[in-house]
């Protein structure tokens, strides 16, 4: 199963989301491939100090732009998950790993600039589904803030209702210090004793992890 992170901005915070889904899903025994997309390197940067920590699960990880569709297809049977972390913006890269992963997940600030965005990435999402008809796609809320009284996370899923391409995820990733701290470590956070961050992490994979296996039932159905 392919799942790609992409946004129509920077700073959203993919890198961080790309490697922490890689680490639980690792965590879970299972084998993973993670695609850099992204030529600012951060997912293969922490890969690099990933393999310099002793005692930690091995992560297989590729640097590949440009058309990315044949190398996600070919690849796709040898792993049980390829994560794909892609750029900030419309990008060659995201276009063609639309058209062959089974996931979006598009990560957002609750602000009115990454709010904006949406609308063009709905259309992006509607051209991919052209080829890629099954492709599920979920905005998941990041970097939120942690004071219950703020309301921005309830106002920004309230304004990502009228887009008709994209679910909201349930689970909301809340801006934690343990995310900083463990990325220049080449660590998820599940792999530390940050509860919180780590409780975080593990119930968005099992968020992903419930609609890739709703997809696959779907989908053996319709050849049954």
């Amino acid at each position: 199963m392919i799942i790609l992170l992409g946004s129509q901005k920077g700073g959203t915070g993919k890198s961080t989301l790309s490697v922490n889904i890689c680490a639980e899903l690792l965590r879970l025994k299972k084998t993973v491939l993670l695609i850099d997309a992204d030529a600012q390197g951060t997912s293969n940067n922490w890969s690099q100090d990933r393999e310099n920590t002793n005692n930690l699960p091995h992560l297989d990880c590729l640097q590949k732009y440009g058309n990315i569709r044949k190398t996600l297809l070919e690849l796709s049977d040898r792993y049980d998950y390829i994560v794909v972390d892609t750029a900030g913006h419309d990008s060659k890269e995201l276009r063609s790993g639309l058209t062959a992963a089974d996931i979006l997940l598009t990560p957002f600030k609750p602000s009115q600039p990454d709010l904006d965005t949406m609308a063009r990435l709905d259309e992006i999402i509607e051209e991919a589904k052209i080829i890629n008809e099954e492709l599920k796609c979920f905005a998941c809320l990041n970097m939120s803030p942690t004071n219950p009284v703020v309301n921005e996370a309830k106002e920004a899923r309230k304004l990502l209702n009228e887009f008709s391409s994209i679910s909201i995820i349930p689970t909301i990733i809340r801006e934690r210090k343990a995310f900083r701290d463990t990325i220049s470590q080449g660590l998820g956070v599940v792999e530390t004793q940050h509860s919180k961050a780590k409780a975080e992490i593990q119930n968005l994979v099992n968020d992903i992890l419930k609609e890739l296996e709703s997809k696959k039932e779907k989908m053996e159905l319709s050849h049954a």
